[in-house]
């Protein structure tokens, strides 16, 4: 009987299971995979919301060392009573509510550009979505990137009428810029007076254990702490990055018990002033000298743009788990608690934070408030960084040195000149004022000035990119606008003292960036109408009249169509010119990154046996220009792809059209190396190799001195064959052959060694402008040469004076 059971299972299982027992087992599988995706979704949210509390929050965690402090400053000292200091709380409490929590976390984090924040990521999708850029050499070319339709791609009909004021009226236009850059100037600014405001707060510390310990030593230390802080920067955050969120973490959770203990202990009645009644009784009993402390309270929210600016590197969600359910309960019991001990210790408010910190724990805080200060500062000097990059990538600041410190983080970068620059004025703005109220006066007024910025440039992208009625966004703006207004207002009274050195800063770089925009623009300008006529080419011929030696010459111009004037210039002082030509213009578009398989864009500016083309490079605004060593391997093969493309597609060729210039296509850098039309063969080289195709001895001679000076700059050396292809059309392979012949015989690289001026008859304010101004900006900058990675061995530079 067992046996026959068992042989009768045996059966059962043997069978095909049923359709609808497929359909079951296929239905869980399905819910499995949903609910692994779900949970490695969520860990990996959690794991990027602890990493951003090392990033994102160290500024912000730190604003309890000297809020109560600021606010109870002035007229206010005469309001030191147990009511004011429970106003002050609910002040400081509805304040990270609505800002951080409820502006930030819920609205302004929806508005990413592909992942990034800050201002430019605004900026960026206000001009995709409408014409507001004021960028050069713009095609339609560019709107077909991925990385362009971002967004909603719809129209809505009530934006149209605000829409064409803003496009037709070019002043709209460049005061939206000058908006932009004033935040980003603001930026700057607060990477100047964070680092120096936290530190000496944190330092203060030792003089409230230590009283034989002067004003004096306190700056002292304070001074060495910056210095160090900016000497290690050229290290990058990476190396250190492992150690940010653990000191945060510790910092936020010694805090959140401290001011836990002191509303227990010292009065747990605090917990009432979370109603805003008394606000209203604060401002009452204060009246004008209540509303001048504002620009205390606004310290308690101070490094919250930071939280949107930082976006590239976390996600909106991490943003959403860490602030509300970590960060913001920590700081409101912190703030709650040095509210209950301050109300029963009024004496302590000028050092109301070290004072409340119970004695058995006093120096691990003051070292992990130490720690946290630092990793503040650090987060905001590499926003600066980041800052200068999108400016410079905006055609509005000088080219500077900008070193990419992490291979696996784009945003983590280091400009050498920014960092030294930002120490000098850290210490000088430290060692002046030496107090941090006045500091904070000036911190305050650059932190509420952005956030003001983002409010309004967020109202617009609510209009045109989420294609919203303008019935919602004017709410939106009067909410947010009018508190922050309120809080600005306050700052703007403390001009006097020391507010003002945030906008000596701020008006400072602003003027910087004004100047360079205004002469890179009326020096594109001029390329632009001065333009070598296409006629006059075709009727020279192939030869174009001169002697077409062997080689590629590279014409580097900003034009993204025409022959530059250096050209004309070139030939007509030397009249001989590579066999190849190729006119590369390397260019900013307003998205964040540009993918490789759509950075060059390739087309034919003459006829086939001209052998002239045209390459435009494309970069986003955060997209690092490293020097990868392959840039010209990359454009031959680009270009032969080209042209076999164009064989294959007659459209690109047509001779039906006027003109030769302006058809272009998209050559995916990816699609060239897996499959190209040339035989590659790689080979590792030394000095004779990686001569031996230079015609010239002396230029052999020149190259291997070069060679020995930079031994690390000795790359490995690519050949190019054309494949065994009877079926390939004899023109295009005669066209593949020259190139690789071309390149066979040495590329040569033509940029303009351009000198601005103004002309005779502009103005005064012109020639101030163009003649010291820009003139003195573009001798102390990086030339084009070193900022596009071009080795100087091979570079020609043709002298041109341009009168604007």
């Amino acid at each position: 009987m067992h046996r026959v059971d068992i042989d009768h299972e045996r059966d059962a299982m043997e069978q095909p299971p049923s359709p609808a027992a497929e359909q079951t087992q296929l239905e869980r599988r399905k819910g499995t995979l949903a609910s692994k995706f779900m949970l490695v979704n969520i860990s990996s949210n959690l794991l990027l919301a602890y990493q951003s509390l090392g990033v994102v929050y160290g500024d912000l965690s730190t604003s309890p060392l000297y809020v109560y402090r600021s606010i109870f400053v002035g007229k206010l000292q005469n309001y030191q009573t147990s009511e004011a200091i429970f106003g002050a709380f609910s002040l400081i409490f509805w304040t990270i509510t609505l800002i951080p929590l409820l502006k930030y976390v819920f609205v302004v984090l929806s508005a990413d550009d592909n992942g990034e924040g800050g201002t430019f990521a605004l900026y960026s999708l206000l001009c995709r979505h409408a014409k507001f850029s004021l960028l050069p050499n713009q095609q339609a070319a560019d709107e077909e990137l991925s990385a362009y339709k971002y967004g909603s791609s719809g129209q809505s009909t009530s934006c149209l009428p605000l829409k064409r004021f803003l496009e037709k009226h070019k002043k709209s236009r460049t005061i939206l810029l000058i908006v932009v850059l004033l935040g980003a100037c603001m930026v700057i600014g607060d990477g100047v007076l964070t680092p120096a405001m936290s530190v000496i707060s944190s330092m203060s510390g030792i003089q409230a254990a230590t009283e034989h310990l002067s004003h004096g030593g306190v700056l002292i230390l304070s001074c060495i702490v910056l210095v160090g802080l900016f000497a290690l920067q050229h290290s990058g955050t990476h190396r250190v990055g492992f150690l940010f969120a653990p000191i945060v973490t510790i910092w936020l959770i010694s805090i959140f018990l401290i001011g836990l203990y002191n509303t227990i202990f010292w009065n747990p009645k605090i917990v009432s002033a979370l109603s805003p009644y008394y606000i209203v009784k604060f401002f009452k009993e204060t009246g004008k000298d209540g509303w001048v402390s504002l620009g205390g309270v606004l310290l308690s929210i101070a490094g919250s743009e930071a939280m949107f600016a930082d976006l590239g590197h976390f996600t909106a969600t991490s943003m959403r788990i860490a602030f509300p359910f970590f960060v913001y309960p920590c700081l409101v019991v912190q703030y709650m608690g040095q509210a209950a001990f301050l109300s029963k210790n009024i004496d302590s408010i000028s050092n109301s934070f070290y004072n409340s910190v119970p004695d058995s724990v006093y120096w691990p805080v003051f070292v992990i408030a130490t720690l946290s200060a630092i990793v503040g500062s650090q987060a905001v000097i590499t926003a600066t960084f980041s800052i200068v990059k999108q400016c410079n990538a905006l055609g509005c600041f000088p080219r500077v040195k900008i070193v990419h410190t992490s291979k696996h983080i784009k945003g983590q970068i280091y400009v050498p000149e920014i960092n030294w620059i930002l120490m000098i004025l850290t210490l000088a703005v430290a060692v002046g004022f030496q107090d941090t109220t006045l500091i904070g006066n000036a911190y305050g007024l650059a932190c509420m000035t952005v956030m003001f910025i983002t409010t309004f440039l967020m109202a617009l992208v609510i209009i045109f990119v989420w294609q919203k009625s303008v019935a919602l966004a004017i709410p939106f703006l009067l909410l947010f606008g009018l508190i922050e207004g309120v809080y600005l207002s306050s700052a703007f009274i403390k001009i006097p003292q020391g507010g003002w050195v945030s906008l000596v800063l701020s008006f400072a770089f602003l003027a910087i960036m004004f100047v360079w925009h205004y002469g890179t623009r009326k020096k594109y300008n001029f390329d632009l109408h001065n333009k070598v006529p296409l006629k006059w080419l075709l009727g020279l011929g192939p030869s174009l009249g001169i002697v077409r030696v062997p080689g590629i010459g590279l014409i580097y111009s900003e034009l993204a169509t025409g022959i530059p004037s250096i050209f004309s210039h070139f030939v007509t002082n030397l009249p001989a010119f590579h066999n190849v030509m190729v006119f590369v213009c390397v260019k900013s578009v307003p998205v964040p990154f540009v993918p490789p398989e759509e950075r060059f864009l390739i087309g034919r500016i003459c006829p086939r046996p001209y052998r002239m083309y045209r390459c435009i490079v494309r970069y986003g605004y955060k997209d690092i220009q490293r020097d990868d060593g392959n840039f010209e391997d990359l454009l031959i093969q680009s270009i032969a792809e080209f042209i076999q493309m164009e064989a294959v597609e007659p459209q690109l060729s047509s001779s039906e059209s006027p003109s030769f210039d302006g058809r272009m296509a998209v050559i995916s850098t990816r699609s060239v190396q897996s499959g190209s039309t040339l035989l590659v063969s790689e080979e590792d080289f030394g000095i004779s190799n990686s001569i031996q195709s230079s015609k010239s001895l002396t230029l052999q001679s020149l190259r291997s001195a070069g060679d020995d000076e930079n031994p690390q700059m000795r790359r490995r050396r690519v050949r190019f064959h054309l494949p065994e292809n009877p079926g390939m059309d004899p023109a295009v392979r005669d066209e593949l052959s020259d190139l690789i012949d071309a390149k066979e015989a040495g590329v040569a690289y033509i940029m303009g060694h351009s000198y601005v001026k103004a002309r005779r008859s502009a103005s005064f304010m012109k020639k101030l402008v163009i003649d010291i101004g820009y003139s003195f900006l573009r001798k102390n900058c990086r030339g084009p040469a070193v900022a596009l990675n071009i080795p100087h061995i091979s570079l020609i530079e043709v002298g041109m004076i341009y009168y604007v």
